[in-house]
């Protein structure tokens, strides 16, 4: 294939002495650019390079937002895997316990054994979404260790006695039911 150059020869829009001044013009240019180190700036170039540079950034941006919420859906996947594989029965569910989670106090129907268990830490409460699972203590660390929002945790206060109350030696015990 013949270059622009012949092709513009052969059509006759260019004479032959034209097309070699062009030429040394050019090859004369480039000599000096290399002397001095200079080049001529292409604005065309340097906006293309730019507006690569702008298109690479945003798909590093949308890739990194894309693998968060993968790895995000991978961790969630996790939480239910080990929810349905650990998850303990609550019983025939004869006795009300309440909890709160978040803002809202909220209530399960268990055993009296499953209280129990509840109520010394052996056995914790997990919502997923709309459902109530019980879980144990161990299971229910490494879900707290993915999202630790899913998981209820029942604080244990410790009572302060007042020294003056008279009705000191009375206990309250925390299970009392009404």
């Amino acid at each position: 294939m013949a270059s622009l150059q012949d092709q513009f020869l052969k059509a006759g829009l260019v004479n032959k002495n034209k097309a070699k001044q062009l030429q040394q013009d050019k090859t004369k240019q480039q000599k000096i650019e290399r002397r001095t180190g200079t080049q001529t700036v292409d604005e065309a170039k340097l906006a293309a390079a730019e507006l690569q540079r702008k298109n690479a950034e945003r798909a590093r941006e949308l890739n990194a937002q894309r693998d968060a919420a993968a790895q995000q859906k991978a961790i969630m996947a996790q939480i239910v895997q080990m929810v349905q594989k650990n998850r303990q029965n609550k019983g025939n569910g004869d006795v009300a316990y309440n909890f709160t989670h978040g803002a809202k106090i909220e209530r399960i129907y268990v055993s009296n054994a499953v209280q129990e268990h509840l109520m010394a830490g052996r056995l914790v409460i997990v919502r997923l979404g709309d459902s109530t699972e019980l879980v144990p203590r161990i299971i229910a660390d490494k879900i707290a260790e993915r999202d630790a929002s899913l998981v209820v945790r029942v604080k244990k206060t410790a009572a302060v006695v007042d020294e003056e109350d008279p009705y000191a030696a009375f206990q309250i015990p925390d299970d009392l039911m009404w």
